[in-house]
């Protein structure tokens, strides 16, 4: 697990904030020759925007933060085969997550076709993946090899290769969803080789016995801890689930433990991944029996949503549930980390304009959710991962990226700019009074997902909001 403190330094290889206060005339990325990865592309993206923001706080924050996965976090290599192989830290934790690296170089796919280096790096990404998911099909992050680093005593089936084992539901999907986006970007169908239907076929076995229907499946996870959401209950197995054609997931993607197995926004996520795994698997493959397998459960899970997911709130309507246990419990909250209620529509995973979804939306961004958060400095959304009174900017980036409101997606961007900590960076989360309290000075995720945000606004023409922004 992420065991973070509050910290206030700056993300190590970038340029210090000078005690005055941080110098938004200049870039705060690491020397160009202390950069671990850089693509053209990329770069051009940067000074696009340079010549079209005026705000010269958000054009640094920008500058910082679209490229932070490629200048920090990318060790690509070839393998001894002489493929692509990258692997991807989370930023401060050197280790690699499948959920993380998946959406670290997600905003980098829409430059892939105009810049080779950047398509190798990200087709490595894609083939490491595989091979972590041929590994341990329940393990959520790897070392960098054999290294035996990372949480080696925990209760569960460890590896010298994995960093951490919890199942979490998302981390299959995440590759899934990056091999879709790069063959769908690129026509490249080279990495879907034999390496990739035996890990579809691993994934498909570790789907089916995480629906539970025969037993508790054999995945279980205990770690020594004063943690209760960095453990599971019932010798490991968790809180009992009815076999009801959901996936149990045992952790969120916080890698926080659920309460309840049945995690709605994962399970969302599993249904349009298996769909597109089962296009893949037809298409490229010529793999009729893989692909019919992949649809059965991709219907059986959207069945069983249609049937446990919907709760009828007496203020919103019918809202999606967090999670549910399949005997009719369910908790209603949301928590900043993706896959979330509120980013289903970002995931494409429902429709923004689905009547349930947007009821959703205004429940999570309320009072009526847990870990809505509202103080001086902003409001936003945390989570049970670091507590109370700390709002992630991954739920204020959420926000805007579901939103066809320009006010509310420009208090969004706003909010983002004016809560960066004097770093010019984002952040795992900030204290909802004083944005200098912040966990978490490198986290790659978020910045690249900040770069998306504001790429994707001046995609959309929205240079007038973006140039309205006020910096406090």
């Amino acid at each position: 697990m992420k065991k973070l403190l509050l910290l206030l330094l700056a993300m190590p290889a970038a340029a210090a904030v000078s005690a005055s206060g941080p110098d938004y005339g200049r870039s705060a990325r690491p020397e160009v020759s202390e950069r671990l990865f850089t693509s053209q592309a990329v770069e051009r993206q940067i000074e696009r925007i340079r010549q079209t923001v005026t705000v010269s706080k958000l054009v640094r924050m920008f500058e910082n933060c679209f490229p932070n996965t490629l200048d920090t976090t990318v060790h690509y290599r070839k393998d001894e085969d002489g493929e692509d192989d990258t692997f991807i830290y989370t930023g401060d934790i050197h280790a690699m997550w499948l959920r993380d690296s998946g959406a670290q170089v997600w905003p980098y796919l829409p430059l892939a076709r105009e810049d080779e280096a950047l398509r190798r790096l990200i087709r490595g990404v894609v083939r490491r993946q595989l091979k972590c998911l041929l590994t341990d099909p329940y393990a959520n992050a790897f070392n960098d090899g054999p290294t035996g680093t990372g949480w080696q005593d925990d209760w569960t089936e460890m590896k010298p290769e994995l960093h951490e084992r919890k199942w979490e539901l998302d981390s299959p999907c995440y590759v899934i969803r990056l091999a879709y986006g790069y063959w769908k970007t690129t026509d490249d169908a080279s990495v879907f080789d034999e390496r990739w239907t035996e890990a579809m076929r691993l994934v498909l076995k570790t789907l089916r016995d995480q629906q539970r229907r025969e037993g508790p499946g054999p995945y279980t996870f205990q770690r020594v801890t004063e943690d209760a959401l960095d453990t599971q209950l019932k010798n490991g197995y968790g809180h009992p689930a009815k076999p009801v054609g959901l996936i149990a997931s045992s952790f969120r993607p916080s890698d926080d433990a659920t309460t309840f197995p049945f995690l709605i926004p994962s399970n969302f996520f599993a249904v349009s991944s298996l769909r597109k795994a089962a296009e893949i698997l037809r298409t490229v493959n010529r793999d009729e029996t893989l692909a019919d397998a992949y649809e059965t459960l991709a219907a059986e899970v959207a069945e069983a949503l249609k049937e446990h997911a919907v709760y009828d709130h007496p203020q919103f309507g019918k809202i999606y549930a967090f999670e549910v246990d399949g005997f009719g419990n369910r908790l209603l909250m949301d928590d900043a980390n993706v896959p979330s209620l509120l980013a289903m529509a970002y995931l494409g995973d429902v429709p923004q304009d689905d009547p349930v979804y947007q009821n959703t939306r205004r429940f999570v961004w309320s009072e009526s959710n847990p870990y809505f958060f509202r103080g001086t400095a902003a409001e936003g959304i945390g989570g049970p991962h670091i507590g109370a009174d700390m709002i992630w900017p991954m739920s204020l980036i959420m926000r805007a990226l579901t939103s066809d409101d320009d006010a509310e997606i420009r208090r969004c961007v706003e909010t983002l700019v004016n809560t960066d900590g004097g770093t010019g960076f984002m952040h795992e989360s900030f204290h909802k009074d004083d944005p200098s309290k912040f966990t978490r000075p490198w986290f790659a995720w978020a910045n690249t997902l900040f770069g998306e945000l504001i790429l994707r606004l001046a995609d959309e023409g929205k240079t007038d909001l973006l140039n309205s922004i006020e910096v406090r």
